[in-house]
């Protein structure tokens, strides 16, 4: 739970508005789970877009705002996220054909150590309950 606290403390901002922190070209990059690569490499609708472009791209933002809206809620569950954990993976194994590596996200060096570590063990908990192979995805 200490993580879970830890990880909540500095989730204020992003929870606060979504919208805003979401994209590339947001500025504040609490997780740098939202790097180019990945963004265009897991997900083909951002694949034609340019490298240039896709910092401030309106779609690239809303899909970062939805992953932070369901990272603050996982977090808010303290552990208790089955109900929520469920239907993402079952999309992200199902449709979206997410490996579970990729949900690995961490804190920026603004954060601190402490930070960093907190959060990389509540998404070792979180990753550890996702449940693909009940889903028939390696992942």
């Amino acid at each position: 739970m200490a993580n879970f606290d830890m990880v909540l403390k500095c989730w204020g901002p992003l929870d606060a508005d979504n919208n805003k922190h979401g994209g590339l070209g947001s500025g504040h990059q609490l997780l740098d789970c939202f790097c180019l690569q990945s963004t265009q490499t897991l997900f083909p609708k951002f694949a034609g877009i340019a490298a240039g472009d896709l910092s401030g791209n309106a779609a690239e933002a809303a899909h970062g705002a939805t992953v932070l809206m369901k990272l603050g809620e996982l977090l808010k569950a303290e552990g208790d996220h089955a109900a929520i954990l469920k239907p993402l993976a079952t999309t992200h194994a199902t449709k979206h054909r997410i490996a579970l590596n990729n949900f690995m996200v961490r804190m920026n060096d603004s954060r601190g150590r402490a930070g960093q570590e907190a959060l990389r063990q509540v998404m070792g908990v979180i990753i550890v309950d996702i449940d693909y192979k009940e889903l028939g995805f390696a992942g």
